[in-house]
């Protein structure tokens, strides 16, 4: 199946605990890091609700 790959590009401090929580499902601890997650409708959706703190890295 087809991955995307997620970067963190802002802090999750002052975020809210939903976001935080949302952030560390991707597997996303540090800024900068980077992740390969599957490209699915969740987790689409996932990345799409902390839009501002993560970015798609081609």
């Amino acid at each position: 199946m087809a991955t995307i790959k997620v970067k963190q590009i802002k802090s999750k401090i002052g975020a809210p605990v939903d976001q935080k929580k949302t952030l560390l499902a991707l597997g996303l601890h540090k800024i900068s890091q980077i992740v390969e997650v599957e490209d699915t409708p969740s987790m689409r959706g996932m990345i799409r609700k902390v839009h501002h703190l993560v970015s798609v890295v081609e």
